[in-house]
This record gives structure tokens, sequence and C-alpha cells, in this order.
């Protein structure tokens, strides 16, 4: 009978262990199918997509990201930015989500899709103003009936081991450009597409980065644009002095990265990458995309920047 008692408590007390240890190991399972990293960084100079969105000055940068074990992703990122460019807004932030997955019957083939939203906190057309007389009248709004900056994106991809290219597609004006803005219509339906390549290199745990891109907009600014000003006088804010009315372009970026630790910290990742883009006549300081839309310059020229030219770019960052 003690016997009997004795073994009956010795299964139990084993069963009882079974039972917590599935239980802890189902927990940890449950735990394993999400997973979430934060990145931090600085970078001398914010091109995307070939362009510098921070007037060719350094600025930080960082951002967080979930997947879970079913190929879904979710994350939001933020970067400082130019009013020059944007005003009034210093804030970029991108908020994103979408699927990934693979193709079983090729291997190593893997897709994406997904929504990405650019979003640009206290900005809009409303306060794109003038800088001098020739454009019009000192700190007039130019296009007073305009919108946000905000632009919001469908994307879909393909990826073959360290190959990857993406299309995305603009859901929504691309950042606000319509017949309010001095655009010819709409520009919903702007594509951009993007092949880029991460080679990891046989020498010191270097990966060669490059990548090039093509933008293409559905529209043109319509260059005989105007609104009225103060004292009734038209201001002109499609105009400028390259006369320039298309913004498609090409850029490319080629370059080396590492990932390497701090002491006991990992995550680290510096890079040096060339960053350039072509089409000078629209976005180069003569053109209207480098052009201050933020009532910036003198009584005779605006404050401008080329901001598509060849730029060394430094990258510092972290993921944990």
């Amino acid at each position: 009978m003690r016997q009997s008692i004795l073994l009956t408590a010795v299964l139990g007390a084993l069963s009882f262990a079974q039972a917590s240890y599935a239980a802890e190991e189902a927990k940890e399972e449950a735990k394993s199918d999400w997973s979430a990293t934060g990145n931090v960084s600085f970078v001398s100079d914010y091109y995307s997509r070939g362009i510098s969105q921070s007037w060719h000055k350094p600025t930080a940068q960082g951002g967080m990201d979930i997947t879970h074990s079913s190929g879904f992703y979710a994350g939001v990122w933020g970067s400082g930015v130019t009013p020059n460019t944007y005003p009034d807004s210093t804030t970029e932030i991108d908020i994103y989500a979408g699927y990934n997955g693979s193709v079983p019957a090729v291997e190593g083939l893997g897709w994406s899709a997904g929504l990405y939203g650019y979003l640009y906190p206290g900005g809009s057309w409303k306060k794109y103003r003038a800088s001098n007389p020739t454009s019009g009248n000192p700190n007039d709004p130019l296009t007073p009936k305009g919108g946000r900056w905000d632009t919001y994106e469908a994307n879909v991809g393909l990826s073959y081991g360290w190959l990857s290219g993406k299309l995305s597609y603009t859901l929504t004006d691309w950042w606000g450009a319509d017949k309010s803005t001095g655009w010819d219509g709409s520009t919903k339906g702007s594509t951009y597409f993007e092949l880029n390549a991460a080679y990891p290199l046989p020498w010191w745990d270097l990966t060669l980065i490059a990548h090039v891109g093509r933008l293409n907009v559905a529209g043109k600014l319509n260059y005989n644009f105007s609104t009225t000003g103060t004292g009734g006088v038209d201001n002109f804010p499609s105009q400028s002095l390259s006369g320039a009315t298309n913004p498609d372009y090409t850029d490319w970026k080629i370059g080396l990265s590492k990932a390497f630790k701090i002491g006991a910290t990992e995550g680290w990742n510096a890079g040096v990458y060339w960053v350039e883009s072509d089409n000078s006549r629209y976005w180069d300081k003569n053109g209207y995309g480098g052009t201050s839309f933020n009532g910036k310059g003198d009584l005779t020229t605006a404050q401008s920047k080329n901001l598509n030219e060849g730029r060394l770019v430094l990258t510092l960052g972290r993921t944990f």
C-alpha cells in the first residue's frame, strides 16, 4: 500500500514536471513567433532615392520593427529633413507593414508586398513661400490651396540571394503634387523601381552595396500656373531658372558596409557610399526641385542647392 502510494506520488511528480516543462516550452515557442528590433543611426547626408532630404547636412535617424514567423512585418522609422524642401517640417516619419515569403519551387527566391507611408508633421504645400520679387512677393504663400506632403505607396518585390528588386506605386499624389500646387494634374500612380545588391566580400566582413533606381512621376509642372499674391500681384510657383518641368530621374548608389562590435556590444554597422542621380536641370540649384520652398534667399535669388549631385555619404548605426 505504501509502495503504491509512493509510486503514485513519484509518477504524479514526474507528470507534473513534464507538464510544467511542456507548458514552458509551449510558452517559449509562442514567444518566438514574434520578434522586435530597434535601430539608431547617424548620417552625414540623408539621401533618399538619390535626392538629399537634409539640404546636404548631417542628421540622426531611428526606428523600430516587429516581425512574425508568418512573414508579417511592421515598423516605424524617423529622420531629420530640411524645412527648405518641406516647410514647416523638420521631421520625416515613415510607417509601414507587409508580408515577406518564399517561393517553394525555387530555393532562395523570396517575395514581399506591403504598404508604406511618408509623413511630415506640421508641413504642407500651404506653407510654400516666395523668397524674392522675381517669383512672387516675399513670404507670400505660393500654393495656398495645397495639401500635405504626406505620401502613401504600395510595393511589391522579389529577392534572390544577395539581389533584390522592388516596385513602389503611389496611392496618393506624389508628395502632394496636383493642380492646386502647380502641376498639370494628379500625380497618383507615380512609380519608383529599384534594384539592390548586398554582396558579402571575402575580406574583413565587408559587404558591397549597390543600387540603381528609376522615378517616373505621373505628371509635370504647369509652368504657367499662377496664384494671386499680396497687392493683387501674380505669383508663379512652378517656375525656375532652368525652366525644367519634368522631375523624372535615374539614381544610383555604390559603397561598402561593415558590421562590427564595440566592446561587448554587437549590432554596430558603418558604411561609406557614393550617391548620385541625373536630371540636374530639375534637381540642381537652378531647377525647381533644388530651390528652397521656405522663403529663403535674398531679393534677387532664392536659396538653392544641387540636391542630386554626387556625394560621399558616411553612416554609423546600431541595431538592438
